[in-house]
This record gives C-alpha cells, structure tokens and sequence, in this order.
C-alpha cells in the first residue's frame, strides 16, 4: 500500500492516507509525516515568535512612552486574546484549503504585525496604535491551532503523543527564542533599537512560508465535518479538556508574556536583566513539552496530567512566599519550576485527547479502523476549540496579573488566585479520568486511550487515557 500524490488545487495533494495501517506507515507514511512534521515546527515556531513578540516589545519601552506597568500588560492580554480566538477559524483552515497551503498563507500572514510594529515603534506614538499593532500579533497564535490539527491527521494513534508534543514544543521554543533575540539586540544595541528585533524576523517569515511550499503536502481525506464539529462542542469531555488546557498552555503562554514584565514591575529589574531571565522558563517548558507527550503515552496522560496539577500547585506556593518575602532568587527557582511543569502538562493534556474519543467510540461498539477513524474526526475537531479555550487562560493570567499591580503594586494576589485554580485542576482530572465509579466500566489499554469495551453501550473506562 503506498500514498499516491497528485495534484490538485494548483498544489501537492496526496489522495490516499492509512496511517493505522501498519505496512502504509512503515513503507510511505512515516516518512512522509515526519517530514511535514519538520516543516510544520518551523512555521509554528516563527508564529510563536511573534505572536509573544509584544513580550518583548513592553522591555524597550521606556518611561518615554508614557506607558504604565497595567498599561503594558493589556498590551500583552490583547495579543493573546486576539491568538486565541483565531485558533478556532485556523483550525478548520487545514481541511478548507489543505495543511501545507495554509500553512504557507499563515506564515505569509506574520508579515502583517512584524512590519506594523516596525512602523510605529517610536515613543510618541498613541496607545490605540500600540494596542492595534498587538492585536494583529494574535494571527501567530492560531498557526498553532492549524499545525496541530494538520499533523494530528498525519500520526497514527500510538505515535500522537509524540508527534503532537515535538509539533507543539518545537513551536513553542519560538516564545524564549525571541526573547533571546531581544536579550541580544538590547545588550549590544541598547534599549533604545527595537527595530532591530523586527527587521531579523522578516527573512525568517519568508523561508518558512518557502520552505513549507515546497517540502509539505496537503492531505486529501482531511475535510471539514459541520457534524464532528457539532457532537464534538456537545461531547462534555471537549470542555473538560478545554478546562485542563487552560492550566496548562494557559499557565504556559500567560506567565511567557508576562514574565519579563513581572521581573520589571515588581523586582525593579533593568529591561537588560528582566531579559536575561525571561527566556529561561519559556525555553524549559517547550523542550519539556515533547517529554509530557512521550510520558503520557507510556503511563497514561491522565495520570501524568494530574502529577502535573499537583506538582503546579506546589510550585505556585513557593512563588507566593517568595513574593511575599521579596526574595527574586527562591521567586525565579517557583517559577521556572512552573514553566517547566506547565510544558509537561501540555504534552499530557493534548495526548488524552484523542485517546478519548477513541475510547468513547469503543464504547459504542465500534472497532479497529472505524473507532480509530472515529477518534481522529471527533479529536480533530475537538482540538481547535480546545486549543482556543485553553489559550484565553493567558488572557486570564495578564488581566489578573494587571488587576493585583494595580491594586497592590504586587503579584502576590495573584499568585495565590493560580494556586487555587490548579487545585481545582487536579480535582477535575482525578475525578473524571481516574477515579473507578463503576466495576462495570471496561478498562481501557494503558497509554493509549484505548478501550476494549465490555459489550455495546457499556462505558470505557478513561483512566488510562
């Protein structure tokens, strides 16, 4: 069995797609899937990058901006309000046009803010204007919802946690990675250069979109399904992992943009010094990511999504004291900590989700292919929705972030508000996903999410989702 390409709508088409098929993915399909997977990182990368670049931005702005702390972090929120809600139309982009053709448009698409910003990056220039250039910032965020649901289709299912968790930490590197940019260009050029910062990004733009011309593929049997949509928004379980999501790409896209900002705010540290640590916990959570994905497919991610809550909240407890007792080491060692657990969580969380819907699709009597082609087109539709709820968590975390500055000039309110929202986390992942309710629930195949089921219209049990 081999994939045949042929062209179609003026691009590289591959008509045929089997990847459960073990003899299909041995001889034509890992290899071509790892190939669109290189590619993909790339463009989401650069996404990353600029979708978080106002994280960076807010570090050159002096007080000659006129421009105060809670000003700077509803820039922040704005970007990642905007990338969040352009996830969703992303999502559906991949089988509307095809993953490797809109993944050219969406990286084409970064120019739009990156030449915005270089345009109007001067003191003297209004706050609508700021506000404005970091709204269209947000259409790096939704390259992530379209990459994931681009190689989600590519993998088989034993291979998703791996595959979606190298595809989303690959793009996730790109938030520390400009911010070792901007560390660069500060501490050669001064604070005063932002521009300089911009002006590296736009080849960068323009190879990826070139690069994904050129080496990926679009996949036929991807097409838009109204009804998966439809049963997917009604499934509970889409908003329960939207929920989860949120503690941790939430958690990790939140305290990414606001990191250096806090460092500034509240520890009085120069735009140089906030720079030289902002990148270290962006870098830990993306290159942890993959790991989370790979742990979860070998102990269950509901399992390791919970240790993970569990560790978050911990962590978030040594960050109140810290802030409490001003002290900016034992504060950065919670933090990072934070960062770190925050990318394991978002490798765990994204691998429970198809192992759900195949599970589920067991549990209706379904079987071999049909409950994995059930799994696939329930948790591809599923992921954009949940990958936009979980993104408004950094939304949450910079208007919570703004709201304790201003009232208090410290984070520390809102440190305590995180604390309670992971122990909420980890009640809601141990009671759905691990907690036995039933001796009559059919146990489901560790690591993989998927059940055998007991007899038709009996429940599969998630524990091991």
């Amino acid at each position: 069995m081999t994939g045949t390409t042929a062209p179609r709508k003026g691009g590289r088409w591959i008509e045929r797609w089997d990847p459960e098929d073990e003899t299909f993915w041995r001889e034509t399909g890992e290899r071509t899937a790892r190939r669109n997977l290189l590619y993909s990182i790339l463009s989401e990368h650069i996404g990353f990058s600029i979708w978080s670049l106002w994280s960076v931005m807010v570090l050159f702005m002096g007080p000659q901006y006129g421009i105060d702390p809670a000003g700077k972090f509803f820039l922040i929120a704005t970007a990642t309000l905007v990338g969040a809600l352009v996830r969703v139309p992303y999502t559906f982009a991949v089988a509307r046009f095809g993953g490797r053709n809109w993944t050219v448009v969406s990286a084409l698409l970064l120019l739009a803010p990156t030449v915005a910003a270089l345009v109007v990056m001067e003191p003297g220039t209004s706050y609508g204007t700021f506000l404005a250039v970091a709204a269209l910032t947000g259409v790096g965020g939704g390259n992530f919802a379209s990459s994931m649901t681009n190689i989600n289709a590519f993998f088989p299912l034993r291979k998703k946690g791996w595959a979606l968790g190298l595809n989303a930490g690959g793009g996730n590197i790109g938030v520390p990675v400009v911010q070792l940019v901007a560390l660069l260009v500060i501490g050669t050029a001064g604070a005063a250069h932002p521009r300089l910062l911009l002006v590296i990004y736009l080849p960068l733009i323009v190879i990826a979109a070139a690069l994904a011309l050129v080496r990926m593929d679009n996949l036929a049997p991807v097409r838009n399904d109204a009804g998966a949509v439809r049963e997917a928004a009604k499934d509970a379980h889409t908003w329960i992992m939207a929920f989860l999501y949120i503690g941790t790409f939430g958690s990790f896209i939140g305290y990414s943009f606001a990191f250096g900002l806090v460092l500034q705010t509240q520890f009085g540290r120069t735009p140089l010094q906030a720079a030289s640590l902002t990148f270290i916990g962006p870098l830990l959570g993306s290159l942890v990511r993959p790991v989370g994905g790979a742990l979860a497919d070998r102990f269950g991610g509901a399992r390791i999504t919970l240790a993970t809550f569990v560790a978050m909240a911990a962590a978030t407890a040594v960050v109140v004291l810290a802030s409490v007792r001003e002290s900016l080491p034992v504060f950065l060692v919670g933090f990072v900590a934070l960062f770190a657990l925050s990318g394991l969580g978002n490798g765990s969380t994204y691998k429970m989700i198809p192992g759900i819907f195949q599970a589920k699709a067991l549990a209706r009597g379904l079987d071999g292919e049909e409950a994995a082609a059930h799994g696939r087109r329930l948790s591809g539709a599923s992921m954009g929705l949940i990958g936009a709820v979980g993104a408004l968590g950094g939304l949450g975390i910079n208007l919570v972030f703004r709201q304790a500055f201003l009232e208090s000039g410290s984070g520390t309110a809102a440190f305590v508000t995180f604390l309670g929202f992971y122990a909420v986390c980890c009640a809601v992942t141990w009671a759905v996903y691990l907690r036995r309710p039933a001796a009559a629930q059919a146990p489901a195949t560790a690591g993989t999410g998927a059940g055998t089921a007991a007899g038709t219209g009996k429940k599969v049990q998630l524990t091991s989702v």
